[in-house]
């Protein structure tokens, strides 16, 4: 317990002090556009594919799942309310926070890694170049931009495919639930959203370039930081969207 106990301060020390040398950097001349652009990228083009085929059948599975158990009480027609402020406030934003840190969190990891057991990092120091300023700022800016974008397409997608359920296994017209989704939802459950995305992006980041910029070991310690990565990015996501909800509640 004691060795546990150890190793996760140890990794919120290394996590805390990525965090301050981040943003030591971030407005620090000179910006390099380029790179920051081919991070946008990677972590928003590139993850199109998974995050909308996971938010399409989840909002189709939610909508199946929910329509059912409501048509028990002749309330099927309120699908789209509960439907859409699960997806905009919970299911949208987590969903597609899990999967960037498995997809983009894990290759930030494996990169950096290599980089680090390599001794490029080393190499970068030697010749007064900042890895913080050329390698993290970059990754890090790029995940917080682009998860809240990618958090809007997932809840459309996963809307569109709750539609189609809805239409087709439980007889409601796209009109009234279209309508009955527009009267329920509010700009607040929108932004409190966008708002989790935006920090999801910044955690699962973090980690994954605390955890490259600390591996050792080779390729077998690489392995092992990528895993870590993609589990703490995770365990980090649910613990931040509970103290998150929380506080979005009030606002």
């Amino acid at each position: 317990m004691q060795g546990w106990s150890g190793r996760f301060f140890a990794q919120v020390g290394e996590v805390t002090l990525l965090s301050r040398e981040f943003f030591r950097y971030l407005f620090r001349r000179p910006f390099e556009l380029r790179p920051l652009l081919e991070q946008l990228d990677n972590v928003g083009v590139r993850s199109l594919s998974v995050v909308n085929l996971t938010a399409i059948f989840s909002g189709m599975v939610l909508a199946l799942q929910m329509g059912r158990f409501l048509e028990r009480f002749g309330a099927k027609i309120y699908i789209s309310r509960i439907m859409g402020l699960s997806l905009l406030r919970e299911m949208g934003p987590v969903l597609t926070a899990l999967m960037i840190g498995a997809r983009v969190g894990a290759g930030i990891t494996a990169e950096l890694g290599s980089m680090k057991v390599t001794e490029q990092i080393e190499a970068m120091r030697a010749l007064a170049t900042s890895p913080v300023k050329k390698l993290v700022v970059p990754r890090v800016l790029a995940t917080v931009l682009m998860l809240p974008v990618l958090t809007i397409l997932a809840d459309t997608v996963g809307i569109a495919g709750g539609l189609v359920v809805a239409i087709s296994e439980l007889g409601i017209s796209g009109g009234f639930f279209y309508r009955s989704l527009l009267q329920n939802m509010t700009l607040g459950d929108l932004l409190s959203g966008l708002g989790k995305a935006a920090f999801f992006g910044y955690i699962i980041s973090i980690v994954a370039c605390a955890k490259g910029l600390n591996a050792t070991g080779g390729a077998d310690g690489v392995g092992r930081a990528t895993t870590s990565a993609v589990v703490a990015s995770a365990v980090s996501v649910l613990v931040l969207d509970f103290f998150l909800t929380k506080l979005f509640l009030f606002l």
